[in-house]
């Protein structure tokens, strides 16, 4: 298998991890503080990557040579997380997960700014229809509420954290020197879990851990675990093989799992035409994985 083609790989895995997050997100959003929730499932996903580093390919002190990049990195990527769960708190996980996919459209442009990736006109349509899907599941399939500029809170709060989300990809890519995906996910890790603790010093002195409900534990090993250690390492291994707005094309993919998660926790689809919106994410998808002239 080609690096390119293990690049999609990790991507296709990345996209059914994410979804799983909003789905129990929506569910844990509002049971307790976003920064303090982050802040423990960071501390969770390092202690997992930088045990998984030191046994596999090892901490060497090289990786820490401007350390300051972890930090940029994790100022950027413990915003979206944390904007992620206060978005989630109002907006429904199908529409949130539409606010996601508008990320590949910001990430190809940062990808220019950042690293001249340039965009091919094919690619730019793919875009723009997933673009055009997006808003689609975002307004309901309601052109009044589109024409009306309608936007729920939850998912204009989340949108802040998916511009954030953008940068972070070209940023991987021009920020690495060298270190593995799993060397560089456990230093940015490290580096969220400093942010918000700060972010959520005051919400974490303030939780009572006892009465937390078992969905925000569920959702905090949840994140932890699959959606924060597991998807850090698949997004950096594929940033370094694809383009970057081919890598967040995958998260066109990420309505239609999460249509799935919502389905296996008993919540029901939305109207079907809402789902037309949903299709045409997938044709976005499909149209941008036969563009592999860039990659």
């Amino acid at each position: 298998m080609s690096q390119v083609m293990r690049g999609h790989l990790a991507m296709l895995c990345f996209s059914a991890l994410v979804a799983g997050s909003f789905s129990l997100g929506s569910l844990a959003a509002n049971e307790m503080a976003p920064a303090a929730l982050n802040a423990v499932r960071f501390a969770i996903a390092a202690a997992v990557l930088g045990l998984a580093a030191k046994a596999t390919v090892g901490l060497p002190r090289g990786m820490w040579q401007a350390p300051w990049r972890y930090g940029a990195l994790a100022v950027v990527f413990a915003s979206y997380f944390i904007l992620m769960f206060e978005g989630l708190k109002t907006a429904p996980p199908v529409s949130a997960a539409a606010v996601f996919t508008l990320t590949p459209i910001m990430s190809g442009l940062a990808g220019y700014i950042l690293l001249r990736q340039v965009t091919t006109r094919h690619m730019a349509l793919a875009l723009l229809i997933g673009a055009v899907g997006a808003l689609w599941v975002i307004f309901r399939a309601d052109l009044s509420s589109l024409l009306g500029f309608e936007v729920g809170k939850g998912e204009a709060i989340y949108f802040i954290g998916c511009a954030a989300h953008a940068i972070y990809t070209p940023l991987v890519k021009k920020l690495n020197r060298g270190e593995t995906a799993l060397q560089f996910s456990f230093g940015v890790t490290l580096a969220c879990f400093f942010v918000a603790l700060i972010w959520g010093w005051g919400d974490l002195a303030a939780t009572n851990w006892g009465a937390l409900p078992s969905i925000v534990w569920i959702t905090i090993l949840y994140v932890a675990l699959a959606a924060s250690a597991a998807t850090f390492v698949l997004l950096q291994f594929a940033a370094l093989r694809l383009p970057a707005a081919k890598v967040m094309a995958y998260t066109y993919l990420v309505p239609s799992w999460v249509l799935v998660w919502e389905v296996a926790l008993g919540n029901g689809v939305p109207q079907i035409l809402v789902l037309g919106g949903v299709a045409l994410t997938i044709v976005a998808l499909v149209m941008l994985l036969k563009d592999e002239a860039p990659a």
